[in-house]
């Protein structure tokens, strides 16, 4: 729920788009002025426009040695209504009412549900931005040194990670509570949940309270460290611009590319290596995934075990206590070290994907995985992908046949995973894009192209494009 809210503000009070969404309420505290960040990978995925960073625990001053004044860094934060803050509200508030039918099975017996269902969300907030002084930032960065002895600027020589510091935030001026509802009468599956199993009226209620001084986004400044000086980057090296990168590495500017064909390209060249795998490897590929999508904790283990063996220059052990993950861990430690590399840039690139979606989300893929539908849902949201889905709102349809299930239920659950991305479908094809629903759909796509690979529902040359892109192939 966090999630949702601090994405929500990021698109509607950023419009450069260099604001970054804090992900989890519980790691808010790490992304406050002066916090030093790590760059989890250079590489930004089309579903992510933002870069990826690892909180380290540490801030600037604990790096810095003393400055003859004695004064901390912390002095340079502004505060009130000072020069480098600034104060705003927004509000969001939604209603969506649904109607109709659904077969769902109940063992021992099925029962035909009928009746409504709706969804509301509402919240009301008070933000403040405050933003670290340049100037005098560059005063500290003349008079205070980097203390080369520190354990974790040592450690963060042997790597080739990228250093950040927050420079500015965006917090909650007064304590706020994000409500969600959903009800269900009569039994109706309400489209935002994949099952019920009870008669009569249910009703779910979900809150959050946001804290005041929450951290809900933030901007991060690179640091660049070289015996002892520290440097400030204010200009970016690489703009991502309009710019489309192929597989085979030629650059193409300036040429309008259906976003299915840059998509599909970008997860064939990180996913096809599971398309390689044998049928038992790929078996126990999906049951790790799978396990880590029903855990927070163990995806949380993985990827950070991914991302040891991408950035560590010497060498990095795969070891777990974990069950779940000791046989792919063991598995990619056995395996020479470029397949292993390709194989772990697969599975980084698919839990990106994967931790684009919410937890609603998650379940619904794994319910999908299940009925073995997620081939046919992933015809489905590539043809939602021809369609501009980033700045126009525009409604338009799909062909209606992609929505025919064996079981009606399998129908309701495709819809409502859609839904969660930002596009609201009707059974007759009927589509409405909502609050720029592009990332989110194309971090769909990429979730439901690597389970069906490791699945088997989906058996596709890594030379070739893939059926599902017709004729958009230019």
């Amino acid at each position: 729920m966090f999630k949702k809210v601090t994405r929500y503000i990021v698109s509607q009070g950023d419009s450069s788009k260099q604001s970054v969404p804090v992900e989890s309420i519980a790691d808010q505290e790490h992304f406050r002025p002066f916090c030093l960040l790590t760059q989890k990978r250079k590489r930004n995925s089309i579903f992510h426009s933002h870069t990826y960073y690892q909180c380290t625990g540490f801030r600037l001053d604990s790096v810095l040695l003393p400055g003859e004044d004695g004064k901390s860094t912390e002095s340079l934060l502004p505060s009130g209504d000072g020069p480098g803050s600034s104060q705003f509200a927004l509000s969001k508030v939604t209603a969506d009412q649904v109607d109709g039918s659904l077969s769902l099975s109940v063992d021992p017996a099925s029962v035909e549900l009928k009746g409504g269902g709706s969804l509301s969300q509402e919240f009301s907030i008070k933000l403040q931005k405050k933003a670290i002084s340049m100037d005098s930032l560059e005063k500290v960065r003349k008079n205070r040194k980097i203390n080369m002895d520190h354990s974790f600027i040592q450690q963060l020589q042997r790597t080739t990670l990228n250093l950040y510091m927050v420079s500015e935030t965006l917090e909650a001026s007064e304590e706020t509570v994000y409500k969600e509802s959903s009800k269900a009468q009569g039994g109706f599956l309400a489209k935002i949940y994949a099952k019920l199993s009870a008669q009569g009226t249910t009703e779910n209620r979900q809150s959050i309270v946001i804290p005041k001084g929450c951290t809900l986004a933030f901007r991060a400044i690179q640091m660049n460290i070289s015996k002892g000086e520290w440097r400030l980057c204010f200009f970016k090296r690489t703009p991502r611009g309009h710019a489309c990168y192929f597989n085979d590495g030629v650059r193409l500017s300036g040429l309008p590319t259906p976003k299915l064909v840059t998509v599909d390209r970008e997860v064939k060249q990180y996913c096809g290596i599971f398309s390689e795998l044998p049928s038992d490897l790929r078996v126990m590929f999906l049951n790790t995934i799978t396990a880590v999508m029903r855990d927070r904790s163990l995806f949380q283990e993985l990827s950070q075990k991914m991302e040891g063996v991408l950035e560590k220059t010497d060498g990095y052990e795969l070891k777990t206590e974990s069950p779940d993950l000791k046989d792919l861990l063991s598995t990619l430690e056995n395996s020479p070290r470029d397949r292993r590399l390709q194989l772990v840039e697969g599975i980084t690139y698919t839990l990106d994907a994967l931790a684009e979606l919410l937890d609603n989300q998650l379940a619904l893929l794994l319910e999908s995985l299940e009925r073995k539908i997620v081939s046919q849902q992933l015809q489905l949201v590539g043809k939602l992908l021809e369609h501009e889905l980033e700045d126009k709102n525009e409604s338009f349809r799909v062909d209606a046949s992609l929505l025919s299930f064996p079981q009606q239920e399998d129908q309701s659950l495709t819809m409502a995973l859609v839904e969660l991305s930002r596009v609201k479908l009707q059974e007759d094809g009927s589509a409405e894009p909502m609050e720029r629903p592009f990332e989110v759909v194309a971090a769909l796509y990429v979730a439901l192209y690597a389970l069906s690979l490791l699945s088997g529902d989906l058996v596709l040359s890594r030379e070739s494009l893939p059926k599902l892109l017709g004729n958009l192939c230019p």
